[in-house]
This record gives structure tokens, C-alpha cells and sequence, in this order.
């Protein structure tokens, strides 16, 4: 059994301490929270050792591995504190919110043989296995563009105090919607090289943004876009699309399904004829031995536990994977990739020389 700890109890904290304490690899020793009533309430009705103080909970449980679902912002102090430690770590998306801290970081859990992974689940959803197998395999051949999109409603009225309406703590629709959209560009596509035309603001936000729109570039003549919203209430929850175009066809996905075109048979896909085939998400998906809210919460759990037994430091969403997906943001951002910092901009308060440019006044 491997010791595990857990540190953020909020609402993907605690649904990940229930799929930890149900595999059966998996020996849940601690959790930690600043919710003191919480602690206090989840000791007392499950035995399980409660803490409000990570490191001290590092100091007296010694996990050999460490679960992180906190706020964006503690993600480096507290992977950092974890792998010194020896323990094996899965941290919650986005990896970090410098991609510095994420050279650090991916250098030190190397350095120490150390298994991690990043909570990009969607990696786990059959659909986009399948999407990714299928770009990879060269049936679509030359892929000239790729679209990734990502619509929710998240934010649907101004308001603040929450992490996620802080930019320094959650990020925004960029850091806590988009990287999901960015990560399967990543996956599937490949990483852009470049980054042109970056809109941000926010609908309803004034500190971060709500909306994100971008293109994409490649070295190898290939296009894509990105195009985020989580201020979309005609979306009941998170949607996220990636469609691939190619000179032999075109495929999208989404948590439901993947959609494949050809216009001509490939070898790569001997049984698939030219024209529509659709494969549904269940029957892709391998069944789990827990399920709680959608298979790959618990696909990516039993992943991270098999990539432990086994020392397998180079697995799907390990922290190096996870930093070329910061590395994507940072392009955007302008804090990388040489583009100049793009301000958030709200609506209502647009600065002056839009306000003379929308009125005709062009001077």
C-alpha cells in the first residue's frame, strides 16, 4: 500500500480523497485544509488524521505520496515542499502559475526519481484518446488546423471573493478553463510554436478574464485557435471541443464522442471507410473500479498510483507535460515566447483611445 496524503478539501479535493480512499493500492494517512470546521467534522466521522498545517502533516505522516488540490497559487511552494520530502505527487491543473517555478520543479523531481502528474483528466476520456491515436497515426494526413474550444458558466454575474476572481491566486478563465482546451491542443495536435492575436477580458470580471481568443502558428505551416468563454449560461457545464483538419479529412471531439471524416481510406485505418464515423465516449472508455462524477477522475487516480508501483517518471500528464501546457499560457500571457503582456479589459471600463476609436475620433 503506498501512503497518501491529500492537502484542499474543496469540492475536487474531496472528490478526490473519496476515489483515493476507495483504490485499493492507495492508504489515505492525512489531509489538510484551512477549513479547520472541516477537518474537525471529516476527523471525527472518518478516523482519518486531519491537519490545517501542510508541512507539519508532511513532518508527521511522511506520505510517500502527496495529493495537491489548492488553489493555483500554492501549487509550487507546496509540490516543492512535498517532492523534498521524497514523496511522489499529483498536483490539480494548472502545474504552476510561473513557468520558472515549473523548470524548478520538473528539474528537482527528476533529480530525485520522483513520479508526478498534473490533473489534465480529459486525457483520460475515451473520445480524445481516440482523437489523439487517430491524428497520430497520419490518417487525417498534413494537418493544416486545429481548433480548441472550451464554453461553461462559471461566471455569470459580477462578483468577487473567491481564488478564482483573483488573478494572482486562480488566474481567470486563462489559468482555470482554458489550459483544460490547451492541454488537448498539446495532446493531440501538438504544441504550438507560436502565438498571434490574443484577446482577453472579461465579461463580468475585473480582475481577470472571462473570455480568451487566440491563434495559434507552426513551424510547419499548420494554423489553429483558441476560443474560451465561461461566461456562457446557453452551457449547462464545461464543453470542450478540439476539431483537427487535415488534407484527408477532419475529426472533432468531445467528452461524448469523436467524429472522424475521411475523404479517402488509409492504411493506418484499414476498417474505417471514406465518409462519417462516429465512436461514442462509451464505447471507448475502459470501465473503473470507483466511479465518481465521469470514469477518468478515477482512470487518472488508478494512473498515478500504477505509475508509482512501477517508478514510471515519464507518464501521461507528468509534470514536463504539464509545463509545456504553462508554457502555452505564457505565450499568451506575453510573459513568454517574446509577445508583449495583452491587459484584461472589461467591458464597461474601456480605456480612452477605444472609447475616441468607437466614437470616429480617430486622431
Amino acid at each position: 500500500m503506498i501512503r497518501t496524503a491529500i492537502v484542499g478539501l474543496g469540492k475536487m479535493g474531496l472528490s478526490h480523497l473519496a476515489i483515493l480512499r476507495a483504490h485499493p493500492m492507495l492508504d489515505v494517512v492525512g489531509a489538510c485544509d484551512s477549513a479547520v470546521y472541516l477537518t474537525d467534522v471529516l476527523a471525527r466521522y472518518s478516523g482519518l488524521a486531519c491537519f490545517s498545517d501542510y508541512a507539519r502533516m508532511l513532518d508527521e505522516v511522511r506520505p510517500s505520496a502527496v495529493l495537491i488540490a489548492t488553489p493555483s497559487s500554492a501549487h509550487a511552494t507546496m509540490v516543492e515542499a512535498a517532492l523534498a520530502r521524497g514523496a511522489h505527487v499529483f498536483c490539480e491543473k494548472p502545474f504552476v502559475l510561473d513557468v520558472a517555478d515549473g523548470e524548478r520543479l520538473v528539474a528537482m523531481a527528476d533529480s530525485a526519481g520522483l513520479v508526478t502528474q498534473v490533473g489534465y483528466h480529459f486525457r483520460f476520456v475515451g473520445a480524445f484518446q481516440e482523437a489523439a491515436r487517430i491524428v497520430r497515426s497520419g490518417a487525417l494526413g498534413t494537418v493544416h488546423h486545429v481548433r480548441a474550444e472550451a464554453y461553461g458558466p462559471v461566471v455569470l454575474r459580477p462578483k468577487g471573493g473567491t481564488w478564482r476572481s483573483a488573478r494572482d491566486a486562480g488566474g481567470g478563465a486563462l489559468y482555470d478553463y482554458a489550459c483544460h482546451a490547451l492541454d488537448l491542443v498539446n495532446f493531440i495536435a501538438g504544441m504550438p510554436d507560436g502565438v498571434d492575436g490574443v484577446v482577453r477580458q472579461g465579461v463580468f470580471s475585473t480582475a481577470v478574464d472571462d473570455e480568451v481568443y487566440c491563434t495559434f502558428r507552426y513551424s510547419r505551416g499548420a494554423s489553429g485557435q483558441l476560443c474560451v468563454n465561461w461566461s456562457d449560461e446557453s452551457y449547462r457545464k464545461m464543453s470542450t471541443r478540439i476539431t483537427v483538419w487535415g488534407t484527408n479529412g477532419r475529426l472533432t471531439a468531445d467528452r461524448q464522442e469523436c467524429q472522424l471524416y475521411l475523404r479517402s481510406r488509409h492504411p493506418a485505418l484499414p476498417d474505417t471507410r471514406p465518409g462519417w464515423t462516429i465512436r461514442y465516449t462509451t464505447d471507448l472508455t475502459q470501465e473503473v473500479w470507483y466511479y465518481l462524477r465521469g470514469e477518468e477522475y478515477s482512470a487518472q487516480i488508478d494512473y498515478w498510483a500504477e505509475s508509482i508501483a512501477a517508478r514510471r517518471l515519464d507518464g501521461r500528464n507528468c509534470f514536463r507535460s504539464a509545463l509545456q501546457t504553462d508554457r502555452l499560457v505564457a505565450m499568451i500571457t506575453g510573459t513568454g515566447g517574446g509577445l508583449r503582456p495583452i491587459p484584461v479589459v472589461h467591458p464597461g471600463r474601456r480605456p480612452s483611445w477605444w472609447r475616441r476609436l468607437v466614437a470616429g475620433d480617430r486622431a
